[in-house]
């Protein structure tokens, strides 16, 4: 009979947010698959737990992962972890959990804090409907396109970043969202520093350009408000497309961004954008 594994939430930064099942699994499972051992080490060691670690992070691949599921065919109990929170959001426990699901072994989530949930319920925005984002890329492409699909969200949307690349992302969502709209910035929630600072994308930017941003944020962004379905004329939209062109995008790509702030198909785009320069 096969194991179980435990998708087992860990404190965000505070070690006393964490809950009893989680403590008593956390020393009961047979291994613990963790983000950065060193990091789990000391949560362990808090609470004089001596479970074995293993590591299981975003470059361990499909051998590590198949290792975990036979040792949990085999018959053993495991827990997955990451450093803060709830493993396998953003996080390289996604794929652990599908392949477990794949192959039919057990699981069982062990639920506590979660940055993104902290973040919006302190944040001030509308919190009835809201969309996670994670992480953005570091590609300034993909980043982009990510954002300007986002463009129109009317949900509060969360997203989560480092310090070191806090003000270039500031600086691309000023871009997209515009420079008025609303955010607010969660740092260090539930340490000693914790720090929620409810401003605008214009306010944000001027700030951390003389106070060098600490700590790991999470963004919790306003939604844009609900547009009138009146779609722009082609001509603007065609303004657009040449915009993304003398920005350095391929036609194709620049018809794409187009469409999502629009209305129209990418494929019209591309048709009148191709006739306006026969």
């Amino acid at each position: 009979m096969s194991g179980t594994l435990y998708i087992i939430g860990t404190p965000i930064g505070n070690l006393e947010d964490i809950t009893l099942r989680q403590l008593r699994l956390l020393g009961e499972v047979d291994f613990l698959a963790a983000e950065d051992t060193r990091v789990t080490r000391k949560l362990l060691t808090h609470y004089d737990i001596h479970t074995p670690l293993l590591s299981y992070h975003e470059h361990s691949g499909e051998t590590v992962a198949r290792m975990i599921t036979d040792r949990l065919l085999a018959g053993e109990n495991g827990g997955i972890v990451t450093d803060a929170g709830m493993p396998c959001i953003s996080d390289p426990g996604e794929p652990l959990v599908r392949l477990c699901h794949t192959l039919g072994i057990s699981m069982e989530v062990v639920p506590g804090p979660s940055a993104a949930i902290a973040a919006l319920a302190i944040s001030g925005q509308h919190t009835g409907r809201f969309t996670f984002e994670g992480f953005l890329s570091v590609q300034k492409h993909s980043r982009m396109e990510h954002l300007t699909q986002l463009a129109h969200e009317t949900r509060t949307m969360i997203f989560y970043e480092a310090p070191h690349k806090l003000c270039r992302t500031l600086q691309d969502m000023a871009q997209v969202f515009g420079a008025a709209r609303a955010l607010s910035l969660c740092r260090e929630l539930t340490k000693a520093h914790e720090e929620v600072r409810c401003t605008t994308f214009s306010e944000a930017i001027a700030y951390y350009e003389t106070v060098p941003p600490r700590g790991e944020f999470v963004l919790v962004v306003a939604g844009a408000p609900a547009q009138k379905e009146t779609q722009m004329p082609m001509e603007e939209a065609l303004r657009l497309v040449r915009s993304y062109v003398q920005q350095g995008q391929k036609l194709t790509e620049a018809c794409k961004l187009a469409a999502t702030q629009t209305g129209y198909r990418k494929n019209a785009l591309y048709e009148a954008a191709k006739e306006l320069d026969a």
